[in-house]
Order: C-alpha cells, then structure tokens, then sequence
C-alpha cells in the first residue's frame, strides 16, 4: 500500500512533537497554530488563517476564520471527472466507516480530503492527528478509502446487505 511510507513517517514526526501537556489544552487560535505549523511542516508557506505545505507529495491547505471559530485542513486528492461512479459510492461508504475524522468531499471541481472543526477548542495533537488523517485519506484514493488502520464498522457490511436502522444480525 502506498501510504504506508506516508503514514509511519508522520507517526515518527508526531512522536518529536514534545508539546508540553498544558499546551494541549489551551485556546487555539491563528499565532499557536503557525507556530505549531512552522514548527512540524519545513515547506510551510503563507499568512495567519491561511497556510499551505507539502508532505511528500501531497499539498495540503489549512485555513481560519476565528471570528466564526472555525478551521479547516484539506488536500486535493483527484479530479472529479476523473472519476467513475463506482469511486463515489467507495467515497461515500468511506465517509461512514474508513474516513473517521477526515471525509471526501468535493470542492470546485475536485475530490478533497478534508478535515474540519471549531478552532478554539481544537488541541494541538487533535491539529497533528487530523492533518495525517487528511494526508492518509487522500492516498488511499482508490485502493483502501481510509484515513487510519481502524475501519469503525458493525462488521460484515461487504459481505450482506444492510438497511437503514435495521438492527445487526447476530453471527452464528
């Protein structure tokens, strides 16, 4: 799979964070997150509220609206028209079960990953989780659709098909 190079290089970054504790539970706001952004990510580019940089080859964008309190951190994974109706349906079902934190969306004409949340109550390994959640999620485009190594699922949903509030069928 080819994310997972990806995936245990940002784990290895995540772990030199060194955030003190009592960082984790302050306000954010658009000064800790630069900062924080300057500190984990060397391509950093940009101003307060709106910063974009690369992880491998994948560009990702953050940006802020602290009068609204909210953030959101995203990357381009696919032109929309490039891809076929099956991919859609994989996306949504992905959205539900293998996307946890990020989704798929789509934004002026392409597939994003995308994560978004209230900005002031966003802690600072919650920033650094998402933003590889995002990172994930856009390279498993059209093999795994999924943003870390846990599917949140019932269990069973590819092999039988299940209907809306429909209780789970217990396994012989």
């Amino acid at each position: 799979m080819k994310y997972w190079p990806v995936y245990w290089t940002f784990l290895i970054l995540l772990a030199g964070v060194g955030m003190p504790a009592s960082a984790g539970g302050q306000d954010m706001d658009n000064e800790r997150m630069g900062k924080l952004l300057a500190e984990e990510f060397e391509t950093l580019e940009g101003d307060l509220g709106a910063w974009q940089f690369t992880f491998g080859d994948h560009l990702v964008m953050v940006i802020t609206d602290e009068a609204a309190n909210r953030m959101r951190i995203f990357s381009p994974v696919i032109a929309e028209k490039d891809i076929d109706p099956e991919q859609y349906i994989k996306m949504l079902e992905a959205n539900f079960h293998s996307a946890l934190d990020a989704k798929y969306a789509l934004y002026e004409g392409f597939v994003i990953s995308v994560f978004t949340h209230p900005l002031r109550e966003l802690r600072s390994e919650q920033f650094l989780d998402a933003a590889r959640q995002v990172i994930i999620l856009s390279a498993t485009f059209g093999s795994t659709y999924q943003s870390t190594d846990m599917i949140f699922s019932p269990g069973g949903v590819e092999e039988e098909e299940k209907k809306v509030n429909e209780k789970p069928k217990k396994k012989s």
